[in-house]
C-alpha cells in the first residue's frame, strides 16, 4: 500500500512534455519562435554561472549538461541535465538571477526564450505562465522527495528517564 501511495505522489508530480507546457495560441507560439535564440555548446562550457542575471528560460535541445552550485565555500553537484528539459524555471520566473551554474558535459544544442520575450507571451496569454510556474511546483517536490528518498534519517534519542516501552 505504502509503495502505491509513494508511486501515485511522483506521478502526480512528474514532470509535463515540453510541448504541453508552453503551447498557446499560434500569435503567441510566433512571438516565442521568433526571439528565440539558439546556441551551440562545447564539452566544458558554461552555459551561465550562479548568482549571474538571468536571460530567460532556457530549453535543453541535445547533449548532456550538469547542475551545479557553490553553498559555504564548498562546490557541489546538483545532477545531470538532459535534452528536453527546462531549465532555470525558477530564476526566468523568479528575481532573475541564476540559482546554479550550468555546464555542458558533451557539445550541445541549447534554445534561449529572452526574459523579454516571455513577457509578453504572459501578457498576451496568462495561463503559460500559470503552466510554468505549476512546472516550478513540480520540479521542487521531486527534488525535496529525491532528497527524502536519499537522506539518512538519524535514530531519535530518547530523553534520559524516559520509558522506552
Amino acid at each position: 500500500m505504502e509503495a502505491e501511495t509513494k508511486s501515485g505522489r511522483l506521478s502526480t508530480i512528474a514532470a509535463h512534455p515540453l510541448a504541453e507546457l508552453l503551447e498557446c495560441p499560434p500569435e503567441t507560439g510566433k512571438l516565442l519562435n521568433g526571439t528565440a535564440a539558439c546556441t551551440v555548446c562545447e564539452a566544458g562550457d558554461v552555459v551561465f554561472r550562479q548568482e549571474t542575471e538571468c536571460k530567460g528560460l532556457y530549453v535543453l535541445v541535445s547533449g548532456q549538461f550538469v547542475r551545479s552550485t557553490e553553498r559555504m565555500k564548498a562546490r557541489l553537484t546538483l545532477g545531470p541535465a538532459r535534452a528536453g528539459e527546462l531549465v532555470e524555471l525558477a530564476a526566468a520566473l523568479g528575481d532573475g538571477h541564476h540559482t546554479y551554474t550550468l555546464r555542458a558535459l558533451t557539445q550541445g544544442t541549447i534554445l534561449l526564450l529572452t526574459k523579454e520575450s516571455l513577457q509578453l507571451a504572459f501578457e498576451s496569454y496568462p495561463p503559460l505562465r500559470m503552466r510554468l510556474l505549476e512546472e516550478l511546483a513540480r520540479e521542487v517536490s521531486r527534488a525535496y522527495i529525491s532528497c527524502s528518498l536519499t537522506r539518512k534519517t538519524p535514530a531519535r534519542r530518547q530523553s534520559a528517564g524516559a520509558n522506552p516501552g
